[in-house]
């Protein structure tokens, strides 16, 4: 079993419950239904989502069914796990508009042809039996009993029924799909175990379960959120997610090599050279998820734009409605997503026109074709 721990199975794994009988069953042979479930409460997957992918897709490797859930019913009401106030509910057309990138994105970790794939729609949707069934097998007092419900209380938060519920039915899809191992955060590890319970409800065995630490944003503190502004998307262009990845801070680097890679790097290269580190981890990352040509490429390009100071090869063109305008009506036009932030990038000398650092968001501009636009570092933009 010594060996069996150096696995890619085990690779970032915080806690695994039931270990011992797992370790008995992947030495046996057994072909497991490993699952993972995704609610679609936003329209982007990041490296967050990522590093639970990655580990569905080593399962698969080797050997095992992987079982995807696409909470598309859950989703309505939203996983209340770490959270301190109610989740405002979704409805059905916003949960359908954010479904539509995640098959492609989430083909990219696993074999979407060799997986199942479930919509828990397909069971929830049908009535209420399946409702009053898992009312009257468990209690208030259970659901309760986990942290981040008590500590909103303690505040003298609410607590809403459909939150309360919510776990229950995160349970009952493992009972749908018999699943026999589950992977997720380490903050689902309440939910998780209530899979275990409510499987033991319905004569199943209890599923084995696998958490992952929650990744760290790239600004090194808080959680990897597209609330916190702290995200790199699955869908970013390789150019910018390798730009992303660069910007990362030395102290989170380790962690993303062992939760996002399958690379080892030595210590010494980490701390005595970093930049070095990180041009392997986005090259690798930016790699897989593109493919390894694709990640070589955009490394040359970020050390020929950002070490010999070069511009991109591929400038993207920008059809400004109008050649005279206000700075803060181009950065707008470009993508910016705010006039604070258009605001912000000028006032830090993160805007430049032509190589000229910009420092009056509000002046004229009288463009021409041909005129080069550059926000921050990594975003260029040639006028026509």
């Amino acid at each position: 079993m010594k060996r069996q721990a150096k696995s890619p199975l085990w690779r970032g794994v915080v806690e695994v419950i039931n270990k011992k009988n797992l370790e008995s069953v992947l030495k046996s042979g057994r072909k497991l239904r490993v699952k993972l479930g995704i609610d679609p409460t936003a329209a982007d997957l990041h490296l967050g989502h990522a590093v639970l992918l990655k580990k569905l897709g080593q399962f698969q490797k080797a050997g095992h069914q992987a079982v995807l859930i696409i909470g598309d019913f859950t989703a309505l009401i939203g996983d209340p796990s770490g959270r301190s106030e109610t989740r405002s509910l979704l409805t059905q057309q916003q949960v359908k508009n954010n479904l539509k990138k995640y098959r492609p994105l989430i083909g990219k970790f696993i074999n979407l042809r060799k997986a199942e794939i479930y919509y828990n729609s397909r069971w929830f949707a049908k009535g209420l039996k399946i409702f009053f069934e898992l009312a009257s097998k468990n209690t208030v007092q259970q659901v309760l009993h986990r942290a981040d419900f008590k500590k909103r209380l303690e505040a003298g938060g609410e607590i809403s029924l459909l939150e309360a519920f919510y776990p229950l039915l995160q349970a009952y899809d493992s009972v749908a799909v018999r699943a026999d191992v589950e992977i997720g955060g380490t903050d689902q590890k309440f939910n998780l175990l209530m899979g275990r319970r409510v499987q033991g409800q319905f004569g199943l065995p209890g599923q084995h379960i696998l958490t992952l630490p929650i990744i760290v944003g790239t600004d090194g503190v808080k959680k990897m959120s597209k609330s916190y502004g702290n995200y790199i998307a699955l869908d970013e262009k390789p150019a910018e997610m390798f730009g992303k990845i660069m910007s990362i801070p030395d102290s989170i680097l380790a962690e993303y090599f062992e939760l996002l890679t399958d690379i080892d790097p030595s210590p010494g290269l980490i701390v005595k050279n970093p930049r070095a580190a990180k041009l392997l981890l986005a090259k690798t990352i930016a790699g897989e998820i593109y493919g390894a040509a694709v990640g070589a490429k955009a490394k040359q390009e970020f050390v020929r734009v950002f070490s010999q100071k070069g511009i991109p090869v591929n400038v993207p063109v920008l059809k400004p409605k109008s050649y005279n305008l206000k700075l803060i009506n181009l950065l707008l036009a470009a993508g910016i997503a705010s006039k604070s932030e258009a605001r912000r990038l000028v006032q830090q000398g993160g805007v430049k026109i032509n190589g000229e650092a910009q420092t009056d968001y509000n002046t004229r501009l009288s463009l021409k074709k041909g005129v080069l636009l550059q926000i921050g570092k990594r975003r260029f933009f040639k006028i026509n």
